[in-house]
């Protein structure tokens, strides 16, 4: 079974093809006007679409499916017991992030990390019960907001791996308090999570993931196509 998958987010769009479990080829694009030709030239047996941003009826009107495109909701059935108290607000790539989470570590407390343009944090436990976790800013909107909200300070977007932590100019103290900040944030939150979830498996996906990899303490997995890999397998649990 050929299926594809696409992930529609507030910045841009991810997609992945698959061949049964495994990922032949994934890629991206911008917006619906500029969906891949590789998409639009096949036929796949079945797809799923997930969006943060909208609707995805421009996509099937698109691409050849011939058998179920799914559209993600909250109505669509997982393979993890979903315990959110408002399930019809919980974004696509956070219950795609657990599925995967799922299925790759059963059994384990998971903590998924999704750092893009905003950073989210998601529990699952060991027996496969989502509970839910945090939203905040991400590194290029915590940038933004310091520019936008205040008279005089820089937009900065630089993420470097050795940014400094006492800053001796205004943008390296901006860079100071947006990246030194965050990491504190974030291994703040996995230090509480480890102390309430024994053995738990800390998974980092996202846009930014390679700058968390090299700077969060403790064993981290980093798997970028986390979320397609979550849509591929909520899309064989329901065809």
């Amino acid at each position: 079974m050929r299926s594809l998958v696409i992930d529609i987010g507030n910045t841009g769009s991810k997609y992945g093809i698959f061949e049964e479990e495994n990922l032949l080829t994934n890629g991206s694009f911008g917006n619906q006007t500029s969906i891949p030709q590789e998409l639009q030239n096949q036929v796949f047996d079945h797809a799923i679409a997930a969006s943060v941003a909208g609707d995805t009826q421009f996509l099937q009107a698109k691409l050849s499916v011939s058998g179920s495109f799914l559209e993600l909701s909250a109505q669509t059935a997982l393979p993890v017991l979903n315990l959110y108290k408002t399930p019809e607000t919980l974004g696509a790539d956070r219950k795609a992030g657990a599925v995967a989470a799922h299925y790759f570590f059963p059994g384990r407390n998971c903590l998924v990390i999704d750092a893009g343009t905003c950073i989210t944090y998601d529990f699952l436990d060991s027996e496969g019960r989502y509970h839910g976790g945090s939203i905040s800013p991400g590194l290029q909107m915590k940038y933004k907001a310091l520019h936008n909200f205040t008279g005089r300070l820089p937009l900065v977007q630089q993420i470097d791996q050795n940014f400094p932590l006492i800053g001796q100019t205004t943008q390296e103290s901006i860079m100071s308090g947006v990246l030194a900040g965050t990491v504190a944030e974030v291994n703040g939150i996995i230090e509480i999570y480890s102390q309430k979830a024994k053995d738990l498996i800390v998974i980092v996906c996202g846009g930014d993931a390679a700058f968390f990899e090299s700077n969060l303490k403790g064993r981290i997995f980093v798997i970028p196509e986390l979320i397609l890999i979550g849509l591929q397998r909520i899309l064989a649990h329901n065809v």
